[in-house]
C-alpha cells in the first residue's frame, strides 16, 4: 500500500478508540525514584509515522514545551527524523510490547488499513505488528484483564548467553528492579529485570555479536527520575559515566542526561518528561 493511502486508511480509523491524555501518564516511580519514561525511534519520515503510533496503536500525541511525545499508559514513545543505521533487530535492543484488552479488534484495524502483523504459532494471543516504510516491531498481546484499552508490557534485549545475568544484575542495581518473570511470556528462554510489576526488561541470548543501539531504529530508551541530580551522583558513585551530563531542555520544565550501558544500550535520563496535566 502507498504511503498516502495508507495514511488516509488510518485516519478514517476509530478515532474514538483512542484513550484519553489523562489516563496515558507514566506509571509511579519505583522505590528508588525511577519510571519507565519514554522509548525513542529513529525514522525516515515522522508526519508519515504518526497515524500508525496513535490511530492504529493507541498513543496520543502530546507536547512538554518542544518535546513531541506519544503517549502509551505507562511509556512515551518519541520520534526522531532521520535514516537508521540499521533495523532495532540486529542491535541489542531488539524490540519493545504493548498489550491490549482486546487484541482481536486491534488486529481488526490493523488489517483493515494494510498494515503488516503476525499471530503467535505458540500464543495466538501474542504477535508483532510493523511500523510502515520502517524495519520497527512491536510485540503485542491480548489481555481482557487489562484496565484500559492498551498499555506498556516490556523491553525486550539480546546480549550474549554469558552476560544475560550480568545485564540483569546491572539493570536491576542501576534502576531499581529485581528479578522477575512478566506476566505475558510467548516462548521459554526468557529471563527479565521486573519493576514492580509496572513493566519489565526482558533478556534472551543472542546468537551473534550485535550492535549497539544508537542511531538505529530504536535509537536509545529512557527512565525518567523524581531528582536528576541525585540519580546522577547515585550512578557517578558506581563508577557510571555520562556521555552527555544533566542539562535543562530550554523552553520545557525537563532536564536530560545521557549514559551507554556496558552492552551497547544507549540510555536517556529524564526529570519532568510528563506534561503537566
Amino acid at each position: 500500500m502507498k504511503m498516502t493511502s495508507f495514511v488516509s486508511a488510518l485516519t478514517l480509523s476509530l478515532a474514538l478508540w483512542l484513550p484519553s491524555p489523562a489516563a496515558a501518564q507514566l506509571a509511579p516511580a519505583n522505590d528508588v525514584g525511577v519510571a519507565l519514561g519514554h522509548i525513542h525511534l529513529v525514522v525516515k519520515d515522522v508526519e508519515a509515522q504518526k497515524p500508525f503510533w496513535t490511530t492504529m496503536l493507541g498513543g496520543t500525541w502530546v507536547t512538554n514545551g518542544p518535546l513531541q511525545l506519544i503517549q502509551f499508559p505507562g511509556v512515551f514513545v518519541m520520534l526522531r527524523q532521520a535514516e537508521p543505521t540499521g533495523a532495532p533487530a540486529g542491535s541489542v535492543v531488539d524490540h519493545f510490547g504493548l498489550v491490549y484488552k482486546d487484541i482481536a479488534a486491534a488486529r481488526a484495524r490493523w488489517k483493515a488499513a494494510g498494515i503488516k502483523y503476525d499471530v503467535g504459532d505458540v500464543n495466538p494471543n501474542q504477535g508483532y505488528v510493523w511500523a510502515p516504510g520502517s524495519e520497527i516491531r512491536v510485540e503485542v498481546f491480548g489481555d481482557p484483564s487489562l484496565p484500559g484499552e492498551v498499555g506498556m508490557d516490556h523491553i525486550h534485549m539480546y546480549p550474549p548467553e554469558s552476560e544475560i545475568k550480568a545485564m540483569q544484575a546491572w539493570y536491576g542495581k542501576v534502576f531499581g528492579g529485581f528479578p522477575g518473570q512478566r506476566q505475558r511470556v510467548a516462548r521459554p528462554g526468557i529471563t527479565d529485570v521486573d519493576y514492580f510489576h509496572r513493566f519489565n526488561i526482558s533478556f534472551s541470548a543472542a546468537t551473534m555479536k550485535l550492535a549497539p543501539s544508537k542511531a538505529r531504529g530504536i535509537d536509545h530508551i529512557g527512565f525518567d527520575v523524581k531528582d536528576l541530580d541525585a540519580f546522577s551522583k547515585r550512578l557517578e558513585g558506581m563508577g557510571l559515566k555520562f556521555d552527555a551530563p544533566p542539562r535543562a531542555i530550554q523552553n520545557a520544565p525537563t532536564r536530560v542526561a545521557f549514559f551507554t550501558d556496558p552492552w551497547g544500550t544507549y540510555i536517556e535520563v529524564t526529570e519532568k518528561l510528563a506534561p503537566s496535566r
